[in-house]
Formats: structure tokens, sequence, C-alpha cells
């Protein structure tokens, strides 16, 4: 009790003693009536009883609440927040492009050197950017980037018809090979035609939009000391099959794509499956070859047929001797073979009048195509001897002497 008041005749008056513990400063039970009531205002705050006033700020019943608090343990104490969904791979193009594009990254591609030999299963051709190869036998091809490409990039591989009359069409195989057990390995799609070897994170796809066959697996970086990655591929199907490729030519397009499927390099070159690829390539080169009369294929660098035919030329051109004589037309002399002897003196008598004529008219002496006596003497002579053994005979003419 405490008594209040002073002296005399004051009266007393009894109070009861206030309760000391809430005034407590170093209290244990202080401390928690004060979180309590300040976690009790807290949740009054945030909370939204009313569920007319949660309609109108667009939030269903199964709406998740957690939307509303910050989120424990930011270290910024923002609202939290869902992550943004991830950016989805760009429109397949309905007709691929076959251009050759470096990138940023230097994007390559370089293949084994391997000759004509019959034996060979697998060889290429830089003058033709060609790559010839038997049904399901491995083509190394090596991948090279002068910069390292960012993590998750991929590398694809798709196959397109090379002509513009079938590039529409999806390259597909032929059913035969399709149903054929002997091929199946358990993991490609058997209506595939390119796939990888020993390489378990391959992936097939097949595109929703233009239904285009595409395998990728992850780009790798080299190994020490090396300055490319190796990936294996399998051509599933030869190209003469009926009811696949039907001898239409098709290209193979290598691209490195990024994580969500953005370009950053792309690659072409023609590929041929076939039962003798040594025996092809020859063939191929030898009929180029022919298409440029006297000159030799380089055999520098990949390039595409184009560029390589214009490759050619330019080096070729400047192999030539430049000390050739520039002959006028007039003076220029030919050799024509003829297959038998009917042939031969037939044309040798329109050619014996076109000389008489042009004698008579007078024609100077450098314009004409006679022949030196002792020449004529032999070849009338010939005429009337033994038949050559090969049957043919040369028309000759040569220019005067002088």
């Amino acid at each position: 009790m405490v008594r209040l008041g002073g002296g005399g005749g004051a009266q007393r008056q009894d109070l009861p003693a206030p309760s000391s513990a809430p005034f407590l400063s170093h209290s244990t039970g202080e401390r928690r009536t004060q979180e309590d009531s300040t976690t009790q205002d807290c949740q009054g705050l945030f909370s939204l009883p009313d569920p007319d006033l949660s309609l109108a700020l667009g939030l269903s019943d199964s709406a998740d609440p957690s939307l509303l608090l910050p989120q424990a343990g930011g270290s910024d104490g923002g609202w939290g927040l869902p992550d943004p969904a991830p950016e989805p791979p760009p429109t397949s193009a309905t007709v691929p492009s076959t251009e050759d594009y470096a990138g940023e990254h230097g994007f390559e591609l370089a293949f084994q050197q391997s000759g004509t030999a019959k034996s060979v299963t697998c060889t290429y051709s830089p003058e033709l950017n060609k790559l010839y190869c038997q049904l399901a036998k491995t083509c190394p091809v090596q991948i090279r980037t002068a910069s390292q490409p960012p993590p998750g990039a991929v590398i694809r591989a798709t196959a397109v018809y090379k002509k513009s009359e079938h590039v529409a069409e999806v390259v597909r195989r032929c059913p035969h090979h399709e149903r054929c057990e002997e091929y199946r390995d358990g993991v490609a799609p058997a209506r595939h035609l390119i796939r990888i070897e020993g390489n378990q994170q391959a992936h097939y796809y097949d595109d929703e939009n233009t239904k285009r066959q595409s395998v990728t697996v992850p780009y790798e970086t080299p190994q020490l000391g090396s300055d490319c990655t190796t990936v294996l591929y399998n051509f599933m199907c030869n190209s003469s099959c009926m009811g696949g490729m039907n001898r239409r030519p098709i290209l193979a397009i290598i691209t490195l794509e990024g994580r969500h499927g953005q370009l950053l390099g792309r690659r072409c070159f023609e590929v041929r499956v076939c039962a003798c690829p040594g025996r092809d390539r020859r063939t191929e080169e030898e009929n180029f070859c022919k298409k440029l009369p006297g000159r030799v294929l380089s055999g520098a660098g990949p390039l595409k047929a184009g560029k390589a035919k214009r490759a050619l030329q330019a080096t070729m051109e400047t192999a030539e001797n430049p000390k050739k004589l520039v002959v006028s037309s007039e003076k220029e002399v030919f050799l024509l073979e003829v297959q038998g002897r009917k042939r031969y003196m037939m044309l040798k008598e329109i050619n014996d009048a076109l000389e008489m004529a042009a004698a008579k008219q007078g024609e100077p002496e450098s314009h004409r195509n006679a022949m030196p006596s002792r020449l004529l003497k032999s070849r009338k002579e010939s005429a009337d001897g033994v038949l050559p053994r090969s049957g043919k005979k040369l028309l000759v003419k040569e220019e005067d002497s002088e």
C-alpha cells in the first residue's frame, strides 16, 4: 500500500499498487507481448478479409497469397513476382537457307582427307563441295569455331533437296529402309534420314510447322591440344532409293544454334549416298573437269560448286602461257577426226572445192589455207593405199610457212 498526502488532518487513501510486470524493460513477457501485437498489426495490414475487395483487385479464391506478401529472405525486400517465361524458339523457315554464314564465332566445317579408292566408305570433294558415303557408314565432320559459343549451344543437322522444284518436300527415308530391322538402333526414329553415332545426348525433332526432320547434339569444347570437335553422322538411305530421295540431290545444312534456337552459324554441303563413293567422286570430278577444257582441278579449299568453278577459272587462266600467240581467224588450222573412209572422202572433196573456189576468186595468199604440194601429194598417195588400223582419218589443214 502506498500512502499519499501531507501532514495535518489529511485523509488517508489506500490505492492498489500497480503491477510492475508490464513496465519491466528487461522482462521476457513484455517482449513477447510487443512482438505478438506487431505481428497482428502486420497481418491486418496485408490481409484482405473482404471478398468484394479481392474480386475488385482481380484475385480469385485460388490466388496464391504469396504474390501479395514480400518473400522472406529477399535482399531488396520487394514483392515476390514469378520468373519470366523462357524465350520461345524462333519459327522455322518454310524453305531453309543454304547460304554459308560464319557468324561472330567463325563457324566452319572440315572433313578428313580421303582418296577415291574403291574401298573408302566416305570421301569428300573440295572442288564440288560434296560428300560421298555409303549407307549407314560413319561420316566424321569436324566442327571449328574461332571463339567459344555461349553455354547451351547445339549443333543441328537438317537435310533439304537441292533443286528448286523439290525444295518444298521433306527429305525422308524410303519405305523399304524405314521398315528394315537391320538399321534400327532403338533410339533414332526409323523415318529420319540423318542420325548421330556414338552420342547419347542426340535429340531428334520433327518440326510442327514444316514437318522437316533434324537432329541436334550439344556443342563440345575442343579437347586440349585440338582445335575442333568431331560429330559422327550416318545417312540411312541411298540417293537412288525409290520412294525416298529417288536420285534427287540433297544438301546437308549444319547450323550452330544458341540455347533458345537463335542462329549463330551455318554451313552447307551436298551429299550423295551410294555403293561406291570413291568411284562416283572420281567420275563426277572428271565430268566437272571436262566442262573446263584445258584446265585441271585445283583442289583448294571447301567451296561451293559455283564458287569453285570461278576460282578454278581464275587459277587456270593465270597458269596458262602468257606468251601465247594470237593467230588470225583466217590462219587457224583445225584437225577433224573422221570415222570411216566414205565420210573422209566426202569431207575431203568439200574442202578441196572450197580451196579451189578461193583460188579462183583471187584471195590473198595469206588468207588461203593452201597446203604445200608435198603434203598434198602424200595425202593423195595415202588415199590410194591401205586404210589405217583405227579406221579414222584426219583432215589436216596447215598454213603457209612464212
